[in-house]
């Protein structure tokens, strides 16, 4: 049976779990933190080569993220 996690805000792949990488926002169904491919994309990182370095993760995470650190940062949602 597969537990339940919480999503973060109204986000449908970030979720968070005190059981989880600490707690951190994390990407659902995967163990890679937010804060993790936000340092890989920084880096030049494309999101196949994420993937051939460490991994599957759903690509459809990536506007969240992306979006996720632009309110952390206090821009508005231009898109909204």
């Amino acid at each position: 049976m597969e537990r339940q996690l919480n999503a973060y805000k109204d986000y449908r792949w970030i979720v968070l779990d005190p059981n989880l990488l600490g707690g951190k926002p994390a990407i659902r169904g995967t163990r890679f933190s937010v804060s993790f491919l936000l340092e890989c994309l920084a880096e030049g990182m494309t999101a196949a080569e994420i993937e051939a370095t460490y991994g599957p993760f759903p690509h459809e995470a990536l506007p969240e993220i992306l979006r996720a650190a632009s309110e952390a940062l206090g821009t508005p949602n231009l898109a909204a």
